[in-house]
């Protein structure tokens, strides 16, 4: 018992010291490069292993639109499942919704 007592003791003091960084803002620094308008220059520095990056990714995107066995690889038959029950039950939901403000319209309420 006396050594959670003593830990307990220990910790609000530790906590209060992370604490007191953790809410003290961060010293503003004025910047050193005026920025001024580029008129008609727009330069993108990117290294090589991005640029192949966003240019294989440009041909997987174009190859999915060209070819449409490719874009439906990814679906397999459960997703298929998956994604005609979500179909379901919007066609159910709206049905409902529908026969609701249906009955709502046909029978008004009238109070005297």
């Amino acid at each position: 018992m006396a050594s959670t007592s003593a830990l307990s003791m220990a910790a609000p003091v530790a906590q209060n010291r992370q604490l007191d960084t953790f809410l003290k803002p961060l010293p503003v620094r004025p910047s050193r490069l005026v920025s001024k308008p580029a008129v008609g220059k727009f330069q993108v520095r990117a290294s090589l292993k991005e640029k192949a990056v966003t240019g294989l990714t440009a041909a997987a995107l174009t190859a999915s639109i060209i070819l449409p066995d490719v874009a439906e690889a990814a679906v397999t038959p459960s997703l298929n499942n998956f994604l005609l029950s979500i179909g379901a039950g919007g066609v159910v939901g709206l049905a409902l919704v529908g026969a609701v403000i249906a009955v709502s319209n046909f029978d008004p309420v009238k109070r005297s």
